[in-house]
């Protein structure tokens, strides 16, 4: 049930976003609301201010209206601000004095002493209410007068705050006060319901909330002002760790009504502050301590103060704890984000290198392999020509094996028949002329087929005017046969010689001419010729 009046109530009253009794909407609410306290304050400095221009457009003459002004410009500022009410009590003295109204006087000092009371100032105030002539007073002036007093005996008491000595009587003195009050009020008023509601707190009648207050809330259309004080005393009725919630929702819902009447006597956010702290929310605790403390010494509370004062200091150093902590673990979070970081970045370093190294090696593979490949491919050329060759040599050598075996038969014959004449013959028939030839065009016939395209391969590195091409009756002309040689891996001028019958020095001359006439440098001219290519080699592989 308390938790549906609750609840009730802040659907009643316009609040959108406190749909919900969580007290986080309520503190969000409330936090807005502070953001615009500085435009509820121009509100009411501007009806100040208009108030304060028809004062000085009032004849001193006039002094009724100037009264009247005045007890406006006192009504603005009587919750607002303790000097300037104070200085307008004094004016409407000043004018009740020279008017010679002693009724209006007895009115004023109620006003002052409520201020006075409101800032903390008990003896001022008892003294001030001890000069009032209640017998003068009109009814409404009586019931504001029993008020005052209850208010004064009931913040004496708790600021006493005894159970023995002085305390009791303080209550009791504000009881019979309340009892007068009410006894002036007009029935179902606000003034009514909320004294009852004030007799049940002095008498401790607390064990339920109080209907007179529910009542107010849920059913009066009351001021931002009055909405503040019901919402604030209501809480009291909320005890325990069980209402925590509730009692915060009713401060909060105070607190809110406070700044929007620009209220700065005011107790609801003081309340909060210390109900949030014992909640373990020190960081809105601090903030609307402070609130609270700047409030205070706006309107000029002493007695406020000193309250504040004292636990300020305490809500302050544990927010600065608890700053201190989160700034420790902010710091733990990130040292251990930059040890991540850095583990990161090392192991990625690491994996680079790694990375670097294994792609180096590859590359050394890599080109391991084509070499590999190129000397593969050599050796398959070379078993390729040797294969082509030792057969050529083979059969040219058994040829000449059954030649001299023929020719050794026919010499032992003629010899054993001393026929020294057809001797002479037999050796005049062996034709070395025609042998080497033969032995060339055979040589030529066997490299054109292991090197079908070495002809314009070589002529490819020349001028075309100098281009060497065999003859009709020729396969390769010596030109091309001293490079054939060299192709094949006979480079030694000596050795070249020998094959073709020539001088090493001829040799010599033929290379140097041909190079002289090639269109690429000497050096480069020799690896082309090396570079020509076995036919089938692949396939061969």
């Amino acid at each position: 049930m308390k938790r549906l009046a609750i609840t009730f109530l802040m659907l009643t009253f316009g609040f959108p976003v406190l749909a919900s009794t969580k007290s986080d909407s309520l503190l969000t609410t409330l936090k807005n609301e502070l953001t615009k306290q500085k435009i509820y304050e121009g509100q009411k400095k501007e009806r100040i201010e208009k108030l304060k221009s028809q004062l000085s457009a009032t004849p001193k003459s006039d002094l009724n209206d100037q009264y009247t002004i005045c007890s406006k410009l006192f009504e603005e500022y009587k919750s607002f601000q303790f000097d300037s009410a104070y200085i307008y009590t004094q004016k409407l003295l000043n004018i009740s004095q020279l008017t010679k109204n002693t009724t209006r006087q007895n009115e004023t000092r109620i006003k002052l002493a409520f201020i006075l009371v409101s800032s903390g100032m008990f003896k001022e105030s008892f003294d001030c209410l001890s000069h009032i002539n209640t017998h003068l007073l009109a009814d409404s002036s009586r019931f504001e007068y029993y008020s005052l007093q209850a208010r004064a005996y009931s913040d004496l008491a708790d600021y006493n705050n005894d159970n023995k000595y002085y305390a009791p009587d303080d209550n009791a003195t504000s009881i019979k006060y309340i009892d007068s009050a009410i006894a002036l009020c007009k029935p179902n008023s606000f003034e009514m319901l909320m004294h009852k509601g004030d007799r049940q707190i002095r008498t401790g009648q607390m064990q339920v909330p109080s209907p007179y207050y529910l009542t107010l809330l849920n059913h009066y259309n009351l001021t931002d002002h009055q909405r503040a004080r019901v919402a604030t005393v209501l809480s009291f009725f909320y005890t325990g760790p069980a209402h925590a919630e509730d009692r915060i929702n009713l401060l909060a819902l105070g607190a809110i009504n406070d700044i929007r009447s620009s209220t700065k006597e005011t107790l609801a956010i003081f309340k909060l502050s210390e109900e949030l702290y014992h909640q373990g929310d020190v960081k809105d605790a601090y903030l609307f301590m402070q609130q609270a403390m700047n409030d205070a010494q706006y309107y000029g509370a002493r007695l406020r103060q000193i309250k504040i004062g004292a636990v300020l200091p305490i809500v302050a150093a544990q927010e600065i704890i608890v700053a201190q902590n989160q700034k420790n673990r902010f710091l733990v979070y990130l040292l251990s984000i930059a040890v991540v970081a850095i583990l990161i970045t090392l192991i990625t370093f690491i994996i680079f290198n790694r990375l670097k190294i294994l792609r180096a090696r590859e590359k050394i593979i890599e080109e391991t392999n084509v070499q590999l490949a190129k000397t593969n491919i050599k050796l398959i050329e070379d078993a390729h020509i040797k294969e082509e060759y030792i057969g050529y040599f083979f059969n040219v050598i058994s040829g000449y094996i059954l030649k001299l075996e023929k020719i050794k038969r026919n010499v032992e014959r003629k010899v054993s028949t001393k026929n020294y004449d057809d001797l002479l013959l037999t050796t005049n028939d062996i034709n070395i002329k025609k042998e080497r030839e033969t032995l060339f065009n055979t040589f030529d016939r066997v490299f054109l087929k292991i090197f079908p395209n070495f002809i314009p391969a070589f002529n490819a590195l020349l001028k075309k005017e100098d281009q060497i091409w065999p003859k009709d009756n020729e396969v390769l002309n010596t030109d091309l046969r001293i490079f054939a040689l060299m192709r094949l891996g006979i480079d030694d001028n000596e050795t070249v010689a020998n094959i073709l019958e020539y001088s090493v020095n001829t040799i010599y001359v033929y290379k140097m001419r041909i190079k002289a006439k090639a269109i690429i440098p000497g050096d480069h001219f020799d690896l082309s010729i090396m570079a020509i290519e076995a036919v089938d080699i692949t396939n061969k592989a």
